[in-house]
């Protein structure tokens, strides 16, 4: 008769009883277990037959370990998804998944919904004007005020130009929250997926739903710092082969958004040489020309299950920059090679 191990929910391990099967009612554990010890045979010597002996009365201790690590794993996995969906203020969930190793929830990361400021940084989030429009799509609004386009069509996709800045109604504004000029502040609508890459690029970002082409998908977010202090931090990001650094450029260079310890999903998007998102200007209740927000909206029709990229090179004005140490929103001082597979790949992230 097979016995298993049973860790009690609630009861420390010295509890822990050995049961028959017939005892066990938990038939999703059951077929996670059987899972767990599939996948770690398959991927241990792989091509080497598996003998009855390897089967027979006991596991492995490697096996026992392994399977043991991964449930450990996918409990604060789920954890962290609970408090992802607990600290997230837009409609879309946030789901979590790793199938490729043990790799638990990052340790030094904290998610927040908007910019936050560093020390000595003033963020003011209240416009000074606003629209009184009955209508924003027919009357002059405030992309108008501001001497552009209308950023939007009445299928709430963007039309124009990318290094185009969009203005949207702000909390002055008379109009209401289905005003059509209102995309970005409504934050992320889209279920999103955090994943573990099979390829070493780390975590990744997925949709789970399909997404029409220029749609609004998310914005980056994370610690606004001065460009200065984006410096010395990037030289110590480069010494640990990463980097979150993404200059607001749109106007002038004085800051920078860091998203290494604080930010949102796209913290987790990775690099794509042939991206599907795309990076805009944005201007709602803060209207200062040096603190942009940045929006990522969707180049193409996106499937679901398809991994969601932008270019680290990309600046907010459209263009690829020449001098990605100075210029480029995600700034890299170091070659790094780029694992994205894209056709069209440049071989560098920088």
């Amino acid at each position: 008769m097979e016995y298993y191990l049973v860790k009690w929910k609630g009861w420390p391990d010295s509890t822990n009883t050995w049961e028959p099967l017939q005892n066990l009612k938990c038939p999703l554990l059951l077929q996670q277990f059987s899972n767990d010890k599939h996948n770690y045979l398959s991927q241990v010597k792989k091509g080497k037959a598996i003998t009855p002996k390897d089967n027979n009365k006991t596991l492995k201790p490697a096996i026992a370990e392994y399977i043991v690590k991964k449930a450990k794993q996918r409990i604060a996995l789920q954890r962290w998804q609970d408090e992802l969906n607990r600290r997230k203020n837009h409609k879309g969930m946030i789901f979590v998944e790793n199938t490729v190793d043990l790799e638990g929830p990052p340790s030094d990361f904290y998610y927040i919904n908007e910019y936050k400021p560093a020390p000595g940084i003033s963020l003011v989030n209240e416009a000074t004007f606003g629209c009184s429009c009955t209508d924003c799509f027919f009357q002059k609004c405030c992309p108008a005020e501001a001497g552009v386009l209308l950023a939007y069509n009445k299928n709430q996709q963007i039309k124009i130009p990318p290094g185009t800045p969009i203005y949207e109604c702000n909390s002055r504004c008379q109009c209401g929250p289905d005003c059509p000029n209102r995309i970005v502040q409504k934050g992320t609508q889209y279920s999103l997926c955090i994943f573990r890459t099979s390829n070493g690029r780390g975590w990744g970002v997925k949709t789970l739903v399909k997404i029409k082409r220029m749609s609004f998908v998310m914005e980056y977010v994370g610690e606004v710092i001065t460009s200065e202090e984006a410096e010395r931090r990037g030289q110590f990001y480069d010494n640990k082969g990463i980097t979150y650094l993404f200059d607001l450029d749109y106007e002038s260079d004085e800051f920078t958004v860091d998203a290494a310890r604080y930010g949102n999903v796209s913290h987790f998007v990775n690099h794509s040489c042939d991206p599907n998102l795309q990076v805009f200007n944005v201007f709602i209740d803060n209207l200062d020309t040096r603190l942009p927000r940045i929006a990522l909206f969707s180049t193409r029709t996106i499937n679901a299950g398809e991994e969601l990229t932008f270019d680290y090179q990309m600046k907010g004005s459209g263009d690829i920059s020449s001098d990605s140490i100075d210029h480029s929103p995600a700034k890299k001082r170091v070659r790094t090679v780029c694992k994205c597979g894209a056709v069209t790949c440049r071989g560098y992230l920088n």
